[in-house]
């Protein structure tokens, strides 16, 4: 073995709560920068942390929604959702279609739209049946914005043509038969 790459192996480093020479004040811990807060330190209000209010599913999403927020939850969805609940999501994957057990429910069905965004907000933040939490893959923001995203999943699958701007509903009548 090369010696530059033994002195790698073996590094020396100080053990927590002992003395350093390397720093001047001679402790081996440093102290957080002043108002530092710690990433498991609560800074949202509980209600949106949890999508409950006084042991309710939250009714309506607590954040703007907007163009930014559909934007991430399309990404995110995308990446941890659309594998098993299908792109549009209407459970229709490759995935699901190997899940012989329970396959993923529609998120376009008229029992999951009835569901508070509170119910599909804790369904990504705990699971649900088969379905693992996301809670370390995604943000409290981010958890939202794919709820957010779902609801517009949701409205795209059945606004009637005549709801359309004229320009798209041009578009749609010179694509069809």
């Amino acid at each position: 073995m090369s010696p530059n790459l033994e002195r790698m192996i073996r590094q020396e480093r100080p053990a927590s709560y002992r003395s350093s020479p390397f720093f001047a004040d001679g402790r081996a811990m440093r102290i957080p920068p002043p108002k530092t807060v710690s990433a498991d330190s609560p800074r949202l209000p509980p209600t949106v942390r949890e999508g409950l209010a006084e042991g309710r599913y939250l009714d309506r999403i607590p954040l703007t929604i907007n163009q930014a927020l559909l934007e991430r939850g399309h990404d995110r969805f995308d990446i941890y959702c659309a594998a098993c609940h299908g792109l549009i999501g209407n459970g229709d994957s490759p995935v699901a279609d190997h899940m012989t057990l329970r396959r993923p429910p529609s998120l376009l069905s008229s029992e999951v739209r009835s569901y508070p965004p509170g119910r599909i907000y804790r369904a990504v933040y705990q699971g649900y049946g088969l379905m693992p939490s996301y809670a370390h893959e995604l943000s409290v923001e981010e958890r939202w914005a794919v709820v957010a995203y779902v609801q517009a999943l949701e409205l795209s699958q059945r606004v009637p043509i005549d709801a359309l701007p004229r320009v798209l509903r041009q578009r749609i009548h010179e694509t069809l038969p």
